[in-house]
């Protein structure tokens, strides 16, 4: 049995992973087809001297940074105030934070889309870069509150009491133990943020206006023509840079459990 869920294992993790390390390796392609013409780092070279995937690169970097950032604190607060209310009121508040993570992009895009319009109209600005922020912000928001909410409730609230009776005051309380049991949920709802922000689409498109461009609405008017080979690099470049972070946060949180360990 063991080796049955060994094989299934592998065989999922194949499926997830092998398109990926195709791309990769294609990257490396000196033709523009799939068929392997030999070695090169041109399209390395050539995607750093593009000004339009390079502009679109900050873009959405910008906004995914600011927007995780933005949408991190005041998710934060949204769950410690959520969990201040009981009963019906605390179960229907949470609920109806939850209903943008259910809630299709397409609707949660022209919805926007919409009130941008109206509100532009009305105030007299057209949407762009702003418009972008405000709506990446909107659907990042439940992410945290989704991590932050199950660490308040398993919270030991009488850490907080004893911080007040040693000299603390509220503040320094707070900040030195609430924010710090709640850390984990708060650092998870941030890498939720960043992802899904930086690989939003459809969200984007409807409140982007007509010239603010991100990467994934460039790649989208690539599709157009055929597409550049840079396109294969950038998207190798980002991967590993991904997993080296995450590889980065894993080292870390294990030489934290092994000092924990050792001090206990």
């Amino acid at each position: 049995m063991k080796k049955l869920w060994k094989i299934y294992t592998a065989i999922i993790l194949f499926f997830m992973y092998m398109p990926i390390i195709v791309l990769i390796f294609f990257s490396f392609n000196d033709g523009k087809t799939t068929v392997w013409k030999g070695f090169t780092l041109k399209w390395y070279t050539e995607l750093f001297n593009d000004r339009m995937i390079m502009n679109a690169l900050w873009n959405t970097l910008l906004i995914a940074v600011l927007a995780s950032v933005i949408a991190t604190v005041l998710g934060t607060m949204a769950a410690i105030g959520i969990n201040n209310f009981t009963g019906k009121k605390r179960v229907l508040i949470q609920n109806a934070s939850n209903l943008p993570i259910l809630s299709p992009d397409v609707v949660t895009g022209v919805s926007l889309m919409l009130m941008f319009t109206i509100a532009g109209v009305t105030f007299h600005f057209q949407m762009g870069f702003w418009t972008v922020l405000l709506a990446h912000i909107s659907f990042c928001v439940p992410y945290v509150v989704l991590s932050v909410i199950p660490r308040l409730r398993h919270m030991d609230y009488s850490a907080y009491e004893a911080a007040l009776d040693l000299g603390c005051n509220q503040w320094q309380a707070f900040r030195k133990v609430v924010i710090h049991e709640l850390m984990p949920g708060i650092f998870t709802g941030f890498l939720l943020n960043f992802t899904y922000s930086l690989d939003d689409f459809v969200i984007t498109y409807f409140t982007r206006g007509s010239s603010f461009q991100t990467l994934p609405i460039q790649i989208y008017t690539m599709t157009h023509q055929r597409i550049s080979p840079k396109v294969n690099a950038l998207s190798a470049l980002l991967f590993i840079a991904i997993v080296m972070i995450m590889v980065a946060i894993n080292i870390k949180d294990r030489r934290a459990e092994k000092k924990q360990g050792v001090r206990v």
